[in-house]
C-alpha cells in the first residue's frame, strides 16, 4: 500500500517528465503545432457550376507541359475564357507580377496575354475585356478581338507609373492594384503617379562579383511625395479624363466607384492625414461635388470599410470620429445620417452587408478588448443583436445569403473550434445563432499540445505611472516553482493600433512556449497607443511616437520586478519592426529596468522611415524634431549597461538597412559594445525555407536569449556548430 501511495503522488511528476521537448525544427521546419485548415463549405446553388480545370494536362507554347496553374483567375460573366497564373514573381509587400495564360475551356486553347510578366489582370465586369499593367503602363485587352491597347504610353521605371501604386502608398495604403472598373465596366479609373521629384532609394543586392545596385522612390519623412492624378477612361470611345480636386501636397489614399456606373468616389486627404473629403466625381467630365468630410485634431483613420449599396442612395462606413469606431449609414443625398452603433466598445470589423434584410453583422471587441463577438444591427440601428457570446475571439464566414455561417472560435490557451451556424428568429423577430454541428473540434491540434506540454497563458492587469491599467497576458515556465526567481522576457510590438494581448489562439505563439520550457517568465503588454480601447488611448502618442510607449513598458517592467518569483535583475525585451524600435528603447532609455533586448529589422530613427506612415503620427521632422529626435534610440546609445544584439536584413525595402547601420555608428561612438547579425538579400521579413535563413534566424535569437538573459533555472543553449542547432 505504501508504495502504491507513493507511486500515486510521484505520477504527475512522472506523466510531465515525459512531454515532449518543443524544438526550433517543430516550430519552423516541421510544422509540428500547424492546425488543421477548415474551410466554410455551403450548400449553396450555383447558377452556372464552374468548369473543371485539370492545367496538369495542358502544354504551354513551348508544347511543354503546363503543370499546375498557382492560381486561376475566372469571370462569372464570360466562362469562355479564364486566366492561368504562373511564374509570380514578388516585387513588395502587396505586389506581384506573372505570366498569364488565357485558357478557352471549349477549345482547349492556351495563350499567353503578354510575354512578359504582367501585374493585377482583371476582367471587365462582363468579361470581355482584361485589364493589366505591365513597365509601369496600363492596358486593355479584347477577348473577342485579341488585340492589346495601351490606355498609357508615358510609364518609366522610378518615374511615372499608371494603373500600379508607388512604394509608399503600396505600403501605407494598403493596396496595390491602382485602377478599378466602374460597375458595369464602361469606364476604368486609374492612378498616374509621377515620381519625379521623389528621392531614390539605393540598396546592393550581394549576387555576383561585382554586385547590383538596386534603386526606387522611397520618400523619407519629410521628403516630397509623388504627385498623384486620377484618370477616367472611356473603354468605348478611348476618351481619357482627368478627375478633378484640390491639387498640392496631398494624398489620394483610395478611389471607389459607386452603384451609379458613372459616378466615382475619390478620398482626398491633406498631407497631415487630419482631413479626408469624399469627392463625387463624374466620369465624363472629371468635375466632382464634396459628398463627405470628416477632420480630426490628430489624424483619420483609411481603410477599406467603405459600402456603396445597391440602392444607390446610401453608404456605409466606419469612423472614430465620435470616439471609438462605430459603424454610420449616410445618404448620397447629404441629408440622411445615421450613426448604427454607439459606446465605448469598438466595432472591429464588417463581417457582411446583408442589403435584401437591411443587416449589418459586425464584430466588436467586447466584453473586452481582448475579444471578439458577433454582432448584427439593421440599417436604422435600432435593433441590434449580439449572436455568440462569452469571452474568447470568434472569426466568421457567411454564406452569400447571410442565413448560415461557420464560426472559428479560440482563446488564448484553446486552439480552433469550428462549428457551422444559422440565423433564426423567434416569435417576438429576435434575430439569434443556432449551432447546426461541430465541424471541427480540434482534438488533433490539442492532443499535439499536450504531448508537448504547452503552457497555459493568464492575463494580467499591469498599473502604469499614468494612472491607466494595461491589457497584458503572462506565460510562466514549466514546472513553475513559487520559490524561485525566473527571467522575464518582454514579447512586443506596440505599434498605433496594434494588438497582441488577444484573447486568441497563437496570441502566444509556440516559440514563447518553447522559451517558457527553457526556463523564462514570457509576457506581452499592450501599451499606450495600441489599439481598441478607443481613439484617446491609441491617439494619446501623437507627436511623440516611442515617448509613452516605452515608459509603458518599464513601468510593466518595475511591476514584473516587484513579483516574488521574478529576477528583477535579469528582464529582457524583444521585438521587430516597431517591436525592435521599442526593444531598441528598452536597452537605452529603459537602461534600469531592462538588462538585455534583441532588436529585430527596427527603426533606430523616425527620420529614416517613410512620410505616410511617420507624419501620420509626428508630421514632419522640420516641424516637430524635438518629437523626433527625443524618441529615437540613436540618440540614447550611451545610456546602455546592458547586452544588445541587433539584427536586418540588407535587402529590407520598408525599414531600410540604414537603421541598423547608424544606431551601429552610434553604439561605437558610445563604445557600447554590442551584438549583430545581418542576412544578406532580404527583406523586412527575412525568411527563407529552402536556404535555412529562418530556421538560423530563430536558432541565431534563441541561443542568444538563452546565453544573456537565463539564470541558474534556465537551460543553457544547445552546442553551436556549423550552424545553429535546435533543441
Amino acid at each position: 500500500m505504501r508504495k502504491l501511495l507513493l507511486l500515486l503522488f510521484l505520477a504527475p511528476l512522472f506523466t510531465n517528465a515525459q512531454k515532449k521537448q518543443i524544438t526550433l525544427e517543430d516550430i519552423y521546419k516541421k510544422g509540428t503545432f500547424r492546425g488543421e485548415y477548415v474551410p466554410a463549405m455551403f450548400d449553396e446553388e450555383v447558377d452556372v457550376p464552374e468548369i473543371e480545370i485539370k492545367t496538369e494536362e495542358l502544354k504551354d507554347e513551348n508544347d511543354k507541359p503546363f503543370g499546375m496553374a498557382e492560381d486561376i483567375i475566372r469571370s462569372s460573366a464570360n466562362r469562355n475564357v479564364v486566366m492561368l497564373i504562373k511564374g509570380t514573381e514578388s516585387i513588395y509587400r502587396r505586389s506581384a507580377k506573372s505570366y498569364v495564360y488565357l485558357y478557352e475551356p471549349e477549345k482547349k486553347q492556351l495563350s499567353k496575354l503578354d510575354n512578359e510578366k504582367v501585374l493585377h489582370p482583371s476582367f471587365s465586369p462582363d468579361g470581355s475585356k482584361i485589364a493589366f499593367v505591365k513597365n509601369n503602363n496600363l492596358y486593355l485587352y479584347d477577348v473577342a478581338t485579341k488585340l492589346t491597347k495601351a490606355i498609357t504610353t508615358d510609364g518609366k521605371w522610378n518615374y511615372v507609373i499608371n494603373g500600379n501604386c508607388d512604394w509608399v502608398y503600396e505600403e501605407e495604403f494598403e493596396f496595390s492594384q491602382a485602377y478599378q472598373w466602374s460597375a458595369k465596366g464602361n469606364y476604368l479609373a486609374y492612378y498616374r503617379f509621377d515620381e519625379s521629384n521623389v528621392k531614390e532609394y539605393n540598396m546592393t543586392m550581394y549576387d555576383n562579383a561585382h554586385n547590383n545596385d538596386y534603386r526606387y522612390k522611397y520618400p523619407k519623412a519629410g521628403d516630397d511625395n509623388s504627385k498623384v492624378e486620377i484618370h477616367i477612361y472611356d473603354v468605348a470611345t478611348g476618351n481619357d479624363v482627368k478627375a478633378q480636386y484640390e491639387q498640392g501636397d496631398i494624398y489620394i489614399p483610395r478611389i471607389k466607384w459607386t452603384q451609379d456606373d458613372s459616378k466615382l468616389i475619390v478620398y482626398w486627404m491633406n498631407r497631415y492625414q487630419s482631413d479626408l473629403k469624399l469627392l463625387q466625381t463624374d466620369a465624363k467630365t472629371g468635375t466632382s461635388s464634396l459628398l463627405y468630410e470628416e477632420k480630426n485634431k490628430y489624424y483619420v483613420e483609411i481603410n477599406d470599410d467603405w459600402w456603396w449599396l445597391k440602392d444607390g442612395k446610401n453608404y456605409l462606413f466606419t469612423s472614430e470620429m465620435n470616439g471609438f469606431r462605430h459603424l454610420y449609414l449616410y445618404g448620397l443625398d447629404g441629408k440622411t445620417k445615421t450613426q448604427l452603433t454607439k459606446g465605448n466598445t469598438e466595432v472591429t470589423e464588417v463581417v457582411g452587408v446583408d442589403e435584401v434584410n437591411k443587416r449589418i453583422f459586425y464584430t466588436m471587441a467586447f466584453p473586452t478588448p481582448m475579444d471578439r463577438n458577433l454582432f448584427v444591427t439593421d440599417f436604422t440601428g435600432k435593433k441590434t443583436y449580439q449572436l455568440t457570446q462569452g469571452i474568447g475571439w470568434n472569426r466568421f464566414e457567411f454564406d452569400k445569403n447571410f442565413s448560415t455561417f461557420y464560426i472559428y472560435h479560440s482563446d488564448i490557451n484553446t486552439p480552433q473550434y469550428v462549428t457551422r451556424n444559422t440565423i433564426e428568429i423567434d416569435k417576438k423577430k429576435n434575430l439569434f445563432a443556432k449551432e447546426l454541428k461541430v465541424v471541427n473540434d480540434g482534438s488533433k491540434q490539442k492532443g499535439k499540445l499536450d504531448e508537448y506540454g504547452y503552457g497555459k497563458a493568464e492575463f494580467i492587469k499591469v498599473p502604469n505611472s499614468k494612472g491607466d491599467t494595461l491589457n497584458g497576458w503572462m506565460l510562466k515556465p514549466a514546472n513553475f516553482d513559487p520559490a524561485k526567481k525566473y527571467p522575464v522576457l518582454f514579447c512586443n510590438y506596440g505599434g498605433p493600433g496594434s494588438q497582441q494581448v488577444a484573447n486568441r489562439f497563437g496570441a502566444v505563439s509556440s516559440w514563447h512556449q518553447l522559451l517558457a520550457q527553457k526556463g523564462f517568465i514570457v509576457v506581452s503588454v499592450d501599451n499606450t497607443g495600441t489599439g481598441f480601447r478607443g481613439e484617446e488611448f491609441k491617439k494619446k502618442t501623437y507627436l511623440q511616437m516611442g515617448k509613452f510607449e516605452i515608459e509603458d513598458q518599464i513601468d510593466a517592467a518595475k511591476y514584473m520586478g516587484s513579483l516574488p518569483f521574478v529576477d528583477k535583475n535579469n528582464i529582457g525585451h524583444w521585438g521587430w519592426s516597431f517591436g525592435g524600435f521599442m526593444s531598441a528603447l528598452a536597452i537605452t532609455k529603459g537602461n534600469e529596468v531592462f538588462s538585455a533586448a534583441v532588436s529585430v529589422a527596427p527603426v533606430t530613427n523616425w527620420r529614416y522611415y517613410d512620410n505616410i506612415y511617420t507624419e501620420r503620427f509626428m508630421r514632419t521632422p522640420q516641424e516637430n524634431p524635438k518629437g523626433y529626435d527625443d524618441n529615437s534610440p540613436i540618440n540614447f546609445t550611451d545610456k546602455i549597461k546592458g547586452k544588445y544584439l541587433l539584427i536586418h536584413g540588407t535587402a529590407d525595402d520598408n525599414v531600410h538597412f540604414q537603421n541598423a547601420t547608424q544606431m551601429i555608428t552610434a553604439l561605437v561612438k558610445s563604445n557600447i559594445d554590442f551584438e549583430s547579425a545581418y542576412y544578406p538579400n532580404k527583406n523586412h521579413g527575412i525568411g527563407g525555407g529552402l536556404d535555412n535563413t529562418t530556421f538560423h534566424l530563430w536558432s541565431k535569437m534563441t541561443n542568444w536569449i538563452l546565453e544573456n538573459m537565463g539564470n541558474e533555472n534556465t537551460q543553457k543553449p544547445g552546442a553551436m556548430g556549423n550552424k545553429p542547432k535546435g533543441f
